[in-house]
C-alpha cells in the first residue's frame, strides 16, 4: 500500500490558512512576513519533491496551485509528477493542460483505491477539508509538520475537530532552525 503524507506549513495553535499569501485570511503570508526565512529548515520541501510520486489536493487547492506551481522553478518536480483531485464538483474543462496528468477523483473510496496501487508515496499540499476527511477515515500515514513559532488564532486549523479516540503518532524525524521554526515528520501509529 501507498503511503499517503500530509504536508503543512503549520503555526503552533493548528492554523494552516494562507500560509503564502492567498487572499481572503487575515493573517495571510504569515510564513515569509513574520520569520526570517532560513533555508535549511526548508529541505524537506525539495525531498518531498524527490520522493513522491504523486500530488493528491482539494479542489479548492487545485485551483490555487494550478495557475501558479506549473512554470514555478521551486516546483519543477511536480510538474510531471501525476496528480490527483478529490472533488465532487470538478470537470476535466477546469483542468490546465500545462501541469501534467491529472485525474479526478470523486469519493474516498477512489483515494483508498489510489492508495492500493504500486508505486511511491503520495503527497497532499494545502487541502484543509481534503485532510480533514483523509484523517477521520484513517487514511493518512505520515505528516511532514513545518511548525512556525506563531499564534495566530482565528484560522483553518490541519486537523479536525471530530470527537474521536485518541490517535497516536510517532516522532520519527525532528529539527529545530534559528528562526524558531521546527520541523516534526510523525508517523500515524495503527
Amino acid at each position: 500500500m501507498r503511503t499517503l503524507i500530509s504536508s503543512a506549513f503549520i503555526s503552533l495553535d493548528g492554523v494552516v490558512e494562507g500560509p503564502g499569501g492567498e487572499p481572503g485570511y487575515r493573517n495571510s503570508g504569515w510564513t515569509f512576513k513574520d520569520v526570517e526565512f532560513v533555508p535549511e529548515a526548508f529541505a524537506i520541501k525539495g525531498r518531498e519533491q524527490q520522493e513522491s510520486t504523486a500530488i493528491l489536493m482539494g479542489r479548492a487547492s487545485y485551483e490555487a496551485f494550478s495557475p501558479v506551481w506549473p512554470d514555478m522553478k521551486d516546483f519543477a518536480h511536480y510538474k510531471n509528477m501525476p496528480k490527483y483531485v478529490v472533488s465532487t464538483t470538478l470537470t476535466d474543462d477546469n483542468l490546465v493542460s500545462n501541469w501534467g496528468e491529472t485525474t479526478i477523483l470523486r469519493s474516498l473510496e477512489e483515494v483508498v483505491a489510489l492508495k492500493e496501487t504500486d508505486g511511491g508515496p503520495i503527497i497532499v499540499h494545502g487541502s484543509v477539508a481534503l485532510n480533514h476527511s483523509l484523517a477521520d477515515a484513517g487514511l493518512i500515514d505520515r505528516y511532514h509538520l513545518l511548525v512556525y513559532p506563531l499564534l495566530l488564532g482565528a484560522g483553518k486549523r490541519l486537523f479536525p475537530a471530530t470527537d474521536k479516540d485518541t490517535q497516536k503518532l510517532k516522532l520519527v524525524e525532528h529539527g529545530v532552525y534559528t528562526n524558531g521554526l521546527q520541523l516534526n515528520v510523525l508517523d500515524v501509529v495503527r
